[in-house]
């Protein structure tokens, strides 16, 4: 039996810390190992806790939870970081992408859909929700549409093949491996390499940062 998941839990409301510490130590594949306040002490902890996985908060006092993303990505670049949010309050969760964080989760998902979230990221995948990460995207991105005289502020991409732009355009609209292979119309095998090829490309780390990198050059805009 492989060792559980190792999770720590950032946030300034003591009684969501411990909402969240009772739905997830019930599974036998999961283990909090710390609770904390702010984002200082999540920084703080990361060496000695050494979590897998971080649920953070994006509001705190001290230090916010994207400056505390940043730091700890850059420290500890093995530890996913999954963001917490109340959706309608928090204007700068795409900041919190380019932090580094692998995905958000809404703060009153259902038991399931948080254990299934931190399962999801722990394993190496990116939480791409769509009614989230297109909302987010939609209100921070700032690409310009493309003229005849050239593509405004977007940043170029490197050289990808026309499928794997293809993949990237459907995994910025948040399709799983399966619906992008019904939709290519080829194997799901296929599409994991496609993903790969195209991540190593980008130079980034998992499905959300290619998101990003995908809006910032201009391949995808909101709501498209």
């Amino acid at each position: 039996m492989s060792a559980p998941i190792r999770i720590l839990l950032v946030d300034d409301q003591p009684l969501l810390l411990q909402g969240f510490k009772m739905i997830l130590s019930v599974e036998e594949d999961l283990q909090v190992v710390g609770q904390v306040g702010d984002g200082q002490q999540a920084i703080d902890a990361v060496p000695e806790l050494r979590p897998d996985l971080i649920l953070m908060d994006v509001q705190m006092p001290v230090l916010d939870g994207i400056e505390a993303t940043r730091r700890i990505v850059a420290d500890h670049p093995d530890t996913k970081i999954v963001m917490l949010t109340t959706f309608d309050r928090d204007d700068y969760l795409f900041d919190a992408l380019e932090a580094g964080a692998s995905g958000f989760l809404l703060k009153n998902a259902d038991p399931d859909h948080l254990v299934e979230a931190v399962r999801t990221v722990a394993g190496g995948h990116a939480l791409l929700a769509p009614e989230v990460t297109m909302r987010v995207i939609s209100r921070m991105s700032r690409v310009e549409e493309p003229t005849d005289e050239g593509e405004g502020n977007a940043i170029p991409l490197p050289s990808l093949t026309e499928r794997e732009r293809e993949v990237l355009v459907l995994v910025a609209r948040g399709l799983s491996n399966a619906e992008i292979a019904a939709e290519a119309y080829v194997s799901e095998a296929t599409v994991k390499t496609h993903v790969s090829n195209v991540l190593a490309k980008l130079g980034v780390r998992d499905r959300v940062q290619a998101v990003v990198a995908a809006y910032d050059a201009g391949l995808v805009r909101p709501g498209r």
